[in-house]
């Protein structure tokens, strides 16, 4: 009953000026029935920072209840994959950046990585969302050093940097305290679905690039060896994935292949780097430094207050950048790792997790580490994880599911006993708890230490480029833009009577689709060129397409319903005051 008084506080509370009431709030005194008028100022500054005290209070009971409910099996399956889907990934992102820096190494983005988990699970309100090292912050971090290092009195490529994320972080803390995160509700699956396949096209650029990079680097026969391992690993993955949605075998072998094909895969693909010939041929694997050890044997602390006055300044726009990167990232991130296809029943926090945000944005600099963010699709691979099935009827899934298209539950098994039309597996609960998430940021610690970073050397590049292939393809699969495409695509005679999408005209379909892609296209192109730094303000213009372009477009209320709709709750929206 709280929480719910809660919530809904948030929604009257928490909301920025600009969406408020023109009329005057009042304040009902305790001892008469006479209204006390406050004005303009004293209004606005009694709203300050109301977002994050809701977030503290709606969350703050279930605290102690975050960790015991990780007594569960489920968090097992579920540290193991995240772990594998977000150290690995980030590592190999960042070897374009290390190597074209020379400024960061390993330890710095397993350290990132730590810090995050380590914050976000411990203090966070949202400790299913993911936070690490991603493709747009080393995009955004390598192509500050190309802009600088061409100045004939170029500054201190980390203390620059670290004046960069002090500006984000303190644009971080304004937004946050100013409770401009209720700029949530405005966020559909128009924009999320657009982001998602821009950044499932950069995880399948990022393997690509991870092989071709070695045929500059590497013998022709070792490059050739890495191709066949990042293949290998894109085949064997999918063929776990497979089979744990055939009706083969029983529920539980199908469900380990679920949660632990991704990383077997893995480690069998990579082993096979050490079998034979291939072994033969020394394919490249991951560089490391020494144990604990920063890049080019650095301090740890960063002394960026240093820098010289000018270039503080010059600083102040690239944090603006990162901060419309971050405002739109992460909290992207968040929202997905709580959907509205997870049956989800803990409160969010997104004006007090995006305060906190703004602290490892700090920390990051400091420290001269990425900055980590909220990741996707790790976020919701990881809520996805934690799912608990039971049994029920294939209209109870649909009903669980809900009647949005875009709906990304995964496909569940048939149950077994049963024909697909009479039984399915059902989610039931999500286990919504901190340990997964310490766990696996906490193995990036371990890692750190020198037996661990010599098996990390061991991981061929070439089953990295094929780890990015599985997560990026895998990401598209489910991606509301491909679903639409492939609705073109199926022939009609196979599709279903009752799909949505049947409601509406193949004209608007494309124009809808169109949209997204050139939006797509837009943030892609500009990523590979010198305005890359840029891209981070087309993303956040998805936001005012959605909510003033679309809707001038001849698209009915109806297909607008079916095209489009929340990407969370309204459960969940309730901290931002609801949804569009």
């Amino acid at each position: 009953m709280a929480t719910t008084v809660t919530n809904n506080l948030t929604q009257n509370v928490a909301e920025p000026d600009s969406m408020q009431s023109s009329t005057t709030p009042t304040i009902q005194t305790s001892k008469t029935s006479d209204r006390v008028t406050h004005g303009p100022v004293i209004s606005w500054a009694t709203k300050l920072a109301s977002g994050i005290i809701l977030d503290v209070r709606a969350r703050a009971p279930y605290y102690v209840k975050d960790w015991t409910d990780a007594w569960n099996y489920r968090v097992v399956p579920a540290t193991a994959l995240i772990f594998f889907a977000n150290v690995l990934p980030g590592i190999a992102f960042s070897l374009d950046l290390i190597e074209t820096t020379q400024q960061y190494g390993v330890a710095e983005v397993l350290l990132s990585s730590f810090m995050a988990a380590f914050i976000f699970s411990v203090f966070g309100a949202q400790p299913l969302t993911i936070a690490g090292v991603t493709g747009p912050i080393t995009v955004f971090n390598k192509t500050i050093f190309r802009i600088i290092e061409g100045q004939p009195d170029a500054p201190n490529y980390l203390h620059f940097v670290g004046w960069v994320y002090l500006w984000a972080a303190i644009f971080h803390w304004i937004t946050a305290i100013l409770n401009w995160c209720n700029f949530l509700k405005y966020v559909t699956l128009f924009s999320c679905d657009t982001f998602g396949f821009y950044v499932s096209w950069v995880y399948l650029q990022y393997g690509v690039q991870v092989v071709t990079r070695q045929l500059d680097s590497s013998s022709l026969p070792s490059a050739l060896v890495s191709i066949i391992l990042a293949l290998l690993m894109l085949v064997v993955s999918f063929i776990f994935q497979s089979l744990s949605n055939k009706t083969l075998f029983h529920r539980h072998v199908r469900r380990f292949l679920a949660d632990y094909g991704m990383p077997i895969s893995l480690v069998a693909t990579s082993g096979m780097a050490y079998w034979g010939t291939f072994n033969k041929v020394n394919p490249e694997t991951l560089p490391i430094s020494g144990a604990f050890q920063p890049a080019n044997g650095r301090a740890w602390l960063v002394p960026f207050w240093q820098l010289e006055g000018k270039w503080v300044g010059t600083a102040l726009p690239f944090g603006i950048i990162l901060w419309i990167l971050f405002f739109f990232d992460h909290n992207v991130s968040s929202l997905m790792a709580q959907g509205s296809e997870f049956p989800l029943r803990k409160p969010p926090g997104f004006h007090y997790d995006f305060f906190l945000l703004g602290i490892t944005t700090f920390i990051a600099g400091l420290l001269g580490v990425p900055a980590p963010n909220g990741l996707i699709p790790q976020a919701p691979i990881h809520t996805t994880s934690l799912l608990v099935m039971g049994r029920g009827t294939k209209k109870d899934v649909e009903e669980s599911q809900g009647s949005n298209p875009d709906d990304k539950m995964p496909k569940m098994p048939p149950y077994d006993g049963g024909s697909d039309s009479e039984y399915r597996e059902k989610p039931i609960c999500v286990v919504e708890q901190r340990v997964s998430n310490l766990a696996q940021g906490s193995l990036c610690l371990v890692l750190l230490s020198g037996p661990f970073l010599h098996v990390l050397s061991l991981i061929p590049r070439g089953v990295l480029a094929g780890l990015f292939w599985f997560m990026g393809a895998d990401a598209l699969q489910g991606n509301g833009i491909t679903r639409r495409i492939l609705f073109f695509l199926r022939d009609k005679n196979m599709t279903p009577k009752d799909e949505p999408l049947r409601r509406v005209r193949k004209s608007r379909i494309i124009l809808f689709v169109g949209i997204q892609l050139v939006a797509f296209g837009a943030t892609f192109s500009i990523t590979q060129t010198i305005a890359a730094i840029g891209f981070p303000v087309i993303i956040l213009a998805l936001i005012p397409i959605r909510t003033l372009l679309i809707p001038r477009l001849p698209f009915t209320p109806d297909e607008l319903g079916v095209l489009d709709g929340p990407t969370a709750s309204p459960f969940t929206m309730e901290s931002v005051g609801g949804t569009l």
